[in-house]
């Protein structure tokens, strides 16, 4: 029972992980039609700004406490402007050509963790997190590790804030009305292409979260750890329909729990193959996913 139940929340745990950069995907496809290849990127910058930061280069921040959360702020913080930065010099001028988009969010995906490697090296650095999060807590009779927690209550908090962002906000409602309709939103007097720089900082924004606090789960980060989790995010986004965030979290669930219990009961390495059967399954009975709208 106890391994189950650790599974279980570890998988929720990975699943939640998922879900901060599927989100993002999922709210900039769905609301702007753009594939971002770079997503993954932003999660490593994240990651790294937050590593640089718990180190002590940053006055006031640091490994423990208050001092980490700061640090987790300021990586959440450097990955957002990236977002913001790719969105104005990359993303804008090519809204109209979806092929050269590709290719050059693809571009900026591979030369983001090569920068990455020049400047501290391809090797995978310990992540600095508080004592009090690599601790464990007694459930169900199993000993969970915090940091699972804390991506859960994370992913929670951020699905909870894009769907009243989306439903309550006037810039929400911005969003996705220009969605449908640009030109008369534009006509309005409303600048749309504000909104769409707003959505791909939040996109970015729960990329680098996932990656400032993804290092806790890790223990480590390294330059390719957002591309390798790219593909994974890629795949929920596709398993809960394109532009669905509801969609999103439960496929994300649906990936963590998969991955951590073939892995288990299997040979280590077959969960990745059982997600691709999984997905392939899924598609075959709902080739839109399991929802296809943003909700």
């Amino acid at each position: 029972m106890s391994t189950v139940v650790l599974l279980t929340l570890t998988g929720l745990g990975l699943g939640a992980l998922y879900f901060l950069v599927a989100s993002g995907l999922s709210l900039i496809f769905g609301l702007m039609d753009v594939l971002n290849f770079a997503h993954g990127a932003l999660m490593s910058i994240g990651a790294y700004g937050t590593w640089w930061a718990a180190s002590g280069h940053l006055p006031g921040a640091g490994p423990g406490g208050a001092a980490f959360a700061l640090a987790v702020v300021f990586g959440t913080a450097v990955g957002t402007v990236a977002a913001v930065l790719l969105e104005l010099a990359v993303i804008r001028p090519l809204y109209a050509r979806p092929r050269e988009q590709i290719l050059a969010t693809v571009g900026v995906g591979l030369a983001v963790p090569a920068l990455l490697s020049a400047i501290w090296g391809a090797d995978a650095r310990p992540f600095p997190g508080p004592a009090a999060l690599s601790g464990t807590a007694g459930l169900l009779g199993a000993e969970v590790p915090f940091n699972r927690l804390v991506l859960i209550a994370a992913a929670l908090v951020v699905l909870a804030a894009l769907r009243l962002f989306l439903s309550r906000t006037r810039h929400g409602l911005v969003v996705r009305a220009g969605v449908e309709d640009r030109a008369m939103v534009t006509a309005l007097g409303i600048d749309v292409r504000k909104a769409f720089t707003l959505v791909f900082a939040i996109g970015g924004a729960a990329a680098a979260l996932g990656g400032a606090i993804g290092g806790l789960y890790f223990g480590s980060v390294d330059p390719e750890q957002g591309t390798s989790l790219l593909i994974f995010a890629f795949v929920v986004v596709v398993m809960g329909g394109m532009g669905s965030l509801a969609g999103a979290a439960l496929a994300s669930v649906a990936v963590g729990l998969v991955q951590q219990f073939a892995n288990y009961y299997t040979t280590a390495g077959l969960g990745d193959l059982a997600v691709v059967v999984l997905l392939a399954a899924l598609l075959l009975v709902r080739p839109r996913g399991l929802t296809g709208r943003l909700a």
